[in-house]
């Protein structure tokens, strides 16, 4: 069965109300993060699930796919459990509203590793940082994997601790040249439909309560993550003072629909791009 993206979108932000629609060079972010999906090689499909009749709108305006889900929902995952039962396609990716900046290629990336491996229940990326500040910042999720790329831990302080370093504690720091890099967990992830399945039963874990991490649920539980490298950063909108660095990002790539530079730069995708200036 073809690989399906579904983008959960909620209206009701806490930090961000109404943080799908705010503009992004005139268009609501929610098209944005639509049409880069649109782009994926892997896969047949793209719908929005939303709880908000104006998003339902938004996305109708622009000619994308919507599915109207509940209201009860407390995570992104969980609302893609539901939209996932309404829309074909194995694997899924859940790729969240407020990924702007997230490259066709990383969908890619994410649909072919659980093609290739039927043992994983989840794929999600990761990237290598030495920003002190994103180390320190409890909005930049950090990881620790095994030698097989399987995840051991999500957190938001800076994870691992390197003991003979200097962590620049101060948040404000310019740099960490003695501290080992952080690996920052890119908000994408691929579900087996198998996986999906049996996410409505698993109960909330301690971790994920205490860290506010939904990805801690699925390591509690024993399932099996797999958080592959890229070389692409990437920059989550949380609140509304991230609009206008993720707006002149998206102005330098000249990424709006249908201009003559779009092309060039997704052909240039492949390349190592290290952090998102």
């Amino acid at each position: 069965m073809p690989a399906t993206v579904i983008i959960p979108a909620r209206y009701a932000s806490a930090r961000f109300p109404g943080k799908p629609l705010a503009p992004l060079l005139g268009r609501p972010m929610i098209q944005h993060v639509y049409e880069r999906a649109m782009e994926s090689s892997r896969a047949a499909q793209v719908w929005v699930a939303t709880d908000d009749p104006r998003i339902v709108e938004a996305v109708r305006g622009f000619g994308g796919n919507v599915v109207l889900t509940g209201t009860q929902h407390t995570s992104g995952t969980h609302r893609v459990v539901e939209a996932a039962q309404l829309v074909e396609g194995d694997p899924v990716v859940n790729l969240q509203g407020d990924e702007p900046l997230i490259l066709p290629g990383q969908i890619d990336q994410v649909i072919q590793a659980l093609e290739e491996d039927p043992e994983a229940d989840v794929v999600t990326l990761r990237v290598a940082s030495r920003d002190a500040k994103a180390a320190w910042d409890p909005n930049c999720v950090k990881v620790v994997v095994d030698h097989e790329q399987r995840a051991l831990y999500f957190s938001r302080a800076p994870i691992p601790y390197y003991r003979g370093g200097s962590p620049a504690k101060d948040p404000g720091g310019d740099g960490v040249p003695s501290w080992g890099p952080a690996w920052i967990h890119v908000g994408l992830y691929g579900f087996s439909r198998r996986f999906l399945r049996a996410v409505p039963q698993l109960p909330p874990s301690p971790w994920e309560e205490a860290e506010q991490l939904e990805q801690l649920r699925f390591l509690y539980w024993g399932y099996k993550v797999v958080v592959l490298e890229t070389p692409h950063a990437t920059i989550g909108v949380d609140v509304p003072e991230d609009l206008s660095r993720v707006e002149r990002i998206l102005a330098e790539r000249n990424l709006v629909a249908g201009s003559p530079g779009k092309a060039a730069f997704l052909r240039e995708q492949g390349t190592p791009t290290g952090e998102i200036p």
